[in-house]
C-alpha cells in the first residue's frame, strides 16, 4: 500500500493542489495529521477535498479552534483572528465535519497518526530531547505527526534518539520511527515549498518531498479576506 501523508494544510488551496499534482500516481490512499484549516483563506475548498479524499485523519488545534472547541485566548493574535474569520466564512457543514474529527492517535495498517505527540495532541515535538520524552508512549513502530510545520524524521532505539533528514528512509526492524511530513500550507522550517511524505508499506520506505506552489495567489487571497498581513508574508519565507 502506498500512502500520501499530509499535515497542516491550513486552508492553502494552492499548496494542496501543487502537492496533489506532484504526488500524482504515487499513492493509493491519503492520511492527514490534522490542521485542515486556520491561517489560509480557502477553508471550504480544502475541507471539502479532505472530506472526499482523506481515508484517515486526526484533528489539529486549529481545527478545534475554528470549530469552536478551543479557547482562543491561548492563540496568538494572528491565529485568533484567523480562527474567528474561519468560523464566519466557512460553510457550517465543513465546520461540523471539523468538530467531529477524532482526537488521535488513530491506528491504521501497522502505523499511527497523531497531531502533536502521543501524550498530548497539542504538544510540540521538535528536538531529539522532545522525542526521548514521548518515545515510551509510542504504540506503533511508525508514527506520523504534525503540528510543528517542520519536516523531519526521528529514529527511536533503546540506545537513544536520532534525527533523520535524508530524503529517503529505509525503515529498519526493531526500532520505532516518528515522522513529521511537514506542512502543506504553511511550512516553518525555512523552506517555503509545500511539504509531504510518501510511505510505501511493501518497500518499507518513507520519502520526504517538497514542491513549489503559487505563493503569490495564496497571499493575495489572505489579504483580500482581511486576514493579518503576517499570515501572507510568512508564506514567502517558510518561517
Amino acid at each position: 500500500m502506498r500512502y500520501l501523508i499530509v499535515s497542516d494544510l491550513h486552508a492553502n488551496w494552492e499548496a494542496l493542489q501543487a502537492v496533489l499534482e506532484h504526488a500524482e500516481g504515487r499513492y493509493d490512499s491519503v492520511v492527514c495529521c490534522g490542521d485542515v484549516v486556520g491561517y489560509g483563506a480557502d477553508p471550504d475548498p480544502v475541507t471539502e477535498w479532505t472530506r472526499e479524499n482523506v481515508a484517515a485523519i486526526v484533528r489539529g488545534n486549529h481545527d478545534k479552534a475554528c470549530a469552536g472547541l478551543e479557547d482562543l485566548e491561548w492563540f496568538n493574535p494572528s491565529a485568533r483572528a484567523s480562527a474567528l474569520w474561519t468560523q464566519t466564512a466557512a460553510d457550517p457543514r465543513n465546520l461540523e465535519y471539523l468538530r467531529r474529527l477524532a482526537r488521535g492517535p488513530e491506528t491504521l495498517h501497522g502505523f499511527q497518526i497523531i497531531h502533536g505527540s502521543p501524550v498530548d495532541e497539542d504538544e510540540y515535538v521538535l528536538t531529539e530531547r522532545d522525542v526521548m520524552n514521548v518515545a515510551p508512549y509510542l504504540d506503533a513502530p511508525l508514527t506520523f505527526f504534525g503540528h510543528t510545520h517542520v519536516q523531519v524524521g526521528f529514529l527511536c532505539h533503546r540506545n537513544g534518539v536520532k534525527a533523520l533528514r535524508r530524503e529517503t528512509l529505509e525503515l529498519e526492524k526493531d526500532v520505532q520511527y516518528l515522522i513529521n511530513p511537514g506542512s502543506v500550507g504553511q511550512p516553518r522550517d525555512g523552506d517555503p515549498r509545500a511539504a509531504y511524505v510518501l510511505y510505501d508499506t511493501d518497500c518499507r520506505t518513507v520519502v520526504f518531498r517538497r514542491v513549489r506552489y503559487d505563493v503569490e495567489s495564496a497571499q493575495k487571497k489572505i489579504l483580500l479576506a482581511g486576514l493579518p498581513d503576517l499570515l501572507a508574508r510568512r508564506l514567502s519565507t517558510g518561517s
